[in-house]
């Protein structure tokens, strides 16, 4: 039998492979967020366009799916075209997904019933020309499933998210599990956004977002305010005019 590899050499490897897959990755296109903390941290500043990206929700949402699908949904909000939207249950709320810049009159929903359906949506809808991109609401994500998904949307150029959502919430476990995705986030909800004293109602949404893993990058968390009528995320104020702690953006989660 052959000697098992030196771990410096392994150690090397690795960064021959990160290296090359960083230097494939920032030529490609992105989508920006408009959030230079944000978009600073992404290879080739922005979303990779022609790629895989997971989003689940923190907590409880980890269930419902509501402030995942609203990110998801600002980000298309955000690219040209309409939007297949792949679902298992019609439980989702349109104005909800128009109030992040996604209008009804841009999203194709496709009743799929049960995961497989979806996974078979998504992919027959990334060779179709023209779309911003395609989103599909499932709980497991296997690396094969994954994969074909990520070979598809590299050769449309268009975006894919799968939406994590689960039945119970000891199966969001599974988010943890590798899969081909070029990106994966978790956003939670915060407390929304104080308003001055002498304006009445309630602030804008806020968001605590945390990319738990990116190729060619690293893992980090923000605090945000939700996407607006256009799918544009801000700063708050309190934090954008705040100097940067030496811990700022280390991801306290773990994938």
């Amino acid at each position: 039998m052959s000697a098992a590899p030196h771990p410096a050499a392994l150690d090397a490897l690795r960064r021959k492979v990160r290296a090359l897959e960083a230097q494939d990755r920032v030529t490609r296109a992105v989508l920006p967020f408009g959030v230079p903390p944000l978009d600073a941290r992404l290879p080739g500043g922005g979303l990779a366009l022609g790629a895989l990206h997971e989003v689940a929700g923190g907590a409880e949402e980890a269930l419902y799916g509501a402030t995942a699908a609203r990110f998801a949904a600002g980000i298309l909000a955000r690219a040209q075209g309409e939007v297949l939207w792949c679902r298992r249950q019609a439980d989702l709320f349109a104005p909800s997904l128009a109030q992040a810049g996604l209008p009804p009159g841009r999203v194709i929903f496709a009743d799929a019933g049960d995961e497989a359906g979806v996974l078979a949506a998504m992919e027959e809808g990334l060779r179709w020309p023209g779309l911003a991109g395609v989103v599909g609401e499932v709980g497991k994500l296997s690396m094969t499933a994954s994969r074909r998904l990520q070979l598809v949307a590299e050769k449309s150029g268009q975006i894919a998210i799968a939406v994590r959502r689960w039945r119970r919430t000891a199966d969001a476990a599974d988010l943890g599990q590798p899969t081909a995705a070029e990106t994966r986030w978790r956003v939670s909800t915060l407390p929304s956004s104080p308003l001055p004293p002498t304006v009445p109602g309630v602030g804008r949404a806020r968001w605590f977002l945390e990319l738990l893993r990116c190729k060619a990058g690293d893992a980090f968390d923000i605090e945000l305010e939700a996407c607006d009528a256009k799918g544009h995320l801000r700063l708050p104020a309190a934090l954008a005019h705040r100097p940067a702690s030496p811990d700022a953006g280390q991801s306290r989660a773990v994938a």
